[in-house]
């Protein structure tokens, strides 16, 4: 899957456990019914891991990535839903009410962006510089089916990349900072803020080529995010970013 549209590519990795992941977004107990296992190239309506409050705490739940609303009456247009534009997520009638109430984190390790060059599409994996996991800002919705359980989905928020980021790729996650967390999470906030809708803080990101194999959802493993090194033919390694 390639970039269109404007929005981000639908691809990132994820491959911490649940109790690291409960350790660092400060969660109570992580999920004891599914653990996921780890992946290095999740893909739009694969099951992921989010941060979310409810019942007044914070947890961690196993969702599915493509958004669908409460009143949808089916699920077939998830895949189309893995992103919400921060500038309209506030007044598009698929994420407004999530907006205001159900907003998540979407732990990664670091995404993938594809630059085009001419008739060329290189994957860069972008990642924190300090190895810590991105908390990606997303919305959450619960949509109940005429039978069955009920689906529990995701969607994460986009915003113009910086400056530094933008030769890859004109659009990025919106990255929440640890210090805003409770802020986002806090369902009683109907609006977290404006300052929160904004690119990311200089010096947080670094980048590099990466194989096309990301591009083929059947591939995965840690090689998929390794810089692509050696032959003539190899891209440069992009410079630290952000």
């Amino acid at each position: 899957m390639l970039c269109l549209n404007g929005r981000m590519c639908g691809r990132y990795a994820s491959s911490r456990g649940a109790h690291d992941l409960a350790s660092w977004f400060d969660v109570e107990e992580p999920p004891a019914e599914e653990a996921l296992p780890p992946t290095w190239n999740v893909a739009p309506t694969d099951p992921v891991y989010a941060v979310l409050r409810r019942d007044d705490r914070r947890q961690l739940r196993v969702l599915r990535w493509g958004l669908v609303p409460s009143w949808s009456k089916d699920a077939k247009g998830a895949a189309r839903m893995i992103n919400a534009r921060r500038e309209t997520v506030d007044s598009k009638p698929a994420f407004r009410a999530a907006y205001q109430r159900r907003r998540c984190l979407l732990p990664a390790d670091g995404y993938y962006e594809w630059q085009v060059d001419g008739g060329r599409k290189q994957p860069f994996f972008l990642t924190s510089r300090d190895g810590s996991p991105l908390a990606m800002a997303g919305l959450y919705e619960v949509w109940a089916p005429p039978e069955g359980d009920r689906l529990w989905t995701c969607t994460v928020i986009t915003t113009d990349a910086a400056d530094e980021l933008g030769h890859i790729h004109d659009r990025t996650p919106l990255l929440v900072p640890p210090q805003d967390w409770s802020r986002w999470l806090d369902p009683a906030v109907e609006d977290p803020g404006a300052d929160l809708l904004v690119p990311g803080t200089p010096g947080l990101l670094d980048a590099w080529a990466v194989s096309p194999a990301v591009g083929n959802v059947r591939n995965d493993g840690p090689e998929l995010a390794q810089p692509v090194t050696g032959g003539p033919d190899a891209p440069p390694v992009a410079p630290t970013l952000f």
